[in-house]
């Protein structure tokens, strides 16, 4: 999953322009309260005030205009707050479960696959690069960790659980009255040439791709052409090749790539694919076609019973955190935050902090 996982990642250090505003916290001065108390924790009303600020610049990265940013994320202000509780609470339960050495070695190795993918010699010069561009190493750090805190915390509280629950009757049941949901999907097996827009004229790199793309279609090898030009830092192992991979993967990174594929036949070579990061040359060495006829696969199976159950399993349990944890909201934002996360004043009132 390397080419997935680079297409993932990559919005996240030079291109990612929505946490541009972080230069500019320190020029917002603000009187500071405490808007929620959350155990041994509290929220902040500069916290809140930071996370409106990027949130109504991530909407104006997405074209919508100031005003109605701002009008829009100020009339979810109880909705934002409701939100940093819950955040709080997965954070300090992933402190309860010991997952920060897990969490701060992915994070790591984001780093580090993002340098390589860069060329860049050092973690150092890929600091320095994104520093260059505005963001803040630090921060993205912050954010990842974050990031992975939440969703390893629900991925061993609530999603493994929900998974590993189901018996073989429930499978077998599901899959009789589900059969259609389980035909083979259309697949395509990839190699790849990447050409980086770090640090380069795109214009020249784009030109390039065409180039490649006019000599792998003339015949010339292309593996051959993948070992000489693709960027990716492991490409004298791989030779390009990315793997088997179904529509839904391929649509769920980029609209971009699968319309250029869909065109392709097994063998041939697509056009240039302009990303964020730089361009993508895919040759598909094998198309296969989806099915219509019904296969039983019990781990497709228990992924869509799990799929299924998830929001409500992963509502429940946050829930439970709520009912276990002491929640006091200043009486200020008490009516727009308490009706959301179902909180009554009573139950933060008999609660204990460090119980």
């Amino acid at each position: 999953m390397r080419y997935f996982n680079s297409a993932i990642f990559s919005v996240a250090i030079l291109f990612l322009t929505v946490f541009s505003g972080f230069a500019q916290e320190s020029e917002t001065k603000v009187v500071d309260e405490v808007v929620a108390q959350v155990n041994d924790s509290v929220v902040t009303l500069s916290g809140v005030r930071r996370e409106m600020k990027e949130a109504i610049a991530s909407r104006v990265e997405q074209g919508i205009s100031q005003a109605q940013a701002e009008s829009e994320i100020n009339g979810k202000q109880g909705e934002l707050i409701a939100n940093i509780i819950i955040e709080e609470l997965l954070l300090q339960k992933g402190k309860e479960l010991g997952v920060d050495a897990d969490v701060e070695a992915e994070v790591n190795q984001r780093f580090l696959a993002k340098m390589k993918e860069l060329n860049l010699k050092s973690l150092d010069k890929l600091y320095e690069a994104m520093r260059g561009s505005g963001v803040e190493p630090d921060q993205i750090r912050e954010i990842w960790r974050k990031q992975l805190t939440r969703d390893i915390v629900l991925q061993r509280e609530v999603d493994s659980k929900v998974y590993l629950s189901w018996t073989p009757k429930e499978i077998k049941e599901y899959y009789e009255k589900n059969k259609a949901k389980f035909t083979k999907p259309e697949t395509f097996t990839l190699t790849e040439i990447f050409l980086s827009f770090a640090g380069r004229d795109e214009n020249a790199v784009k030109e390039k791709a065409k180039q490649l793309v006019t000599q792998a279609r003339g015949g010339a090898d292309f593996t051959k052409l993948v070992v000489e030009n693709s960027e990716r830092a492991d490409v004298q192992q791989s030779k390009g090749k990315v793997g088997t991979f179904t529509v839904e993967q391929i649509k769920g990174i980029s609209e971009k790539i699968i319309v250029p594929l869909q065109a392709t036949k097994a063998g041939g070579i697509t056009d240039p694919i302009v990303l964020v990061e730089g361009v993508e040359i895919l040759r598909v060495d094998e198309r296969q076609n989806a099915s219509t006829e019904s296969f039983f696969d019990e781990t497709e199976i228990r992924k869509a019973l799990t799929y299924e159950k998830l929001p409500e399993a992963r509502k429940k349990y946050i829930a439970t955190l709520r009912e276990e944890s002491y929640i006091k909201i200043n009486e200020t934002y008490r009516p727009m935050v308490a009706p959301i996360l179902q909180i009554e004043a009573k139950k933060t009132a008999e609660k204990k902090p460090g119980k």
